[in-house]
């Protein structure tokens, strides 16, 4: 098992830059696939990216590609969310989530393990 606690979101203005953390303890991080999705009011729970165990493989999701990079720390035990060129579409409640299975999933049913969520706010 392992707990997940997100760090980092906040409010911007439109065009900047946040970056986000998930620190994680309990089993081994490096063990899990790490991906990041959002949601804003109303809406279901978005992908917004997944990264390997290694770190050597990222898949984005469409509306994040090129603004947004995912990085993993296995020896801080920390994944990472940057954020730039920041839209007030972005506005949501950012989550990260652990698989232990070993793909890339982009859906959410597909995690075993979620963090609380921190909230990122884009005003224009």
């Amino acid at each position: 098992q392992v707990q997940l606690r997100e760090s980092g979101g906040g409010s911007v203005q439109a065009g900047g830059s946040l970056r986000l953390s998930c620190a994680a303890s309990g089993r081994t991080f490096s063990t899990y696939v790490m991906g990041w999705f959002r949601q804003a009011p109303g809406k279901e729970r978005e992908f917004v990216g997944v990264i390997s165990r290694s770190g050597g493989s990222t898949v984005y999701g469409d509306s994040v590609k090129g603004r947004f990079t995912i990085s993993r720390d296995n020896a801080k035990n920390t994944l990472y969310l940057q954020m730039n060129g920041l839209k007030s579409e972005d506005t949501a409640v950012y989550y990260c989530g652990a698989d232990a299975e070993g793909s890339l999933p982009a859906t959410a049913p597909a995690y075993d393990y979620w963090g609380q969520g921190t909230q990122v706010t884009v005003s224009s």
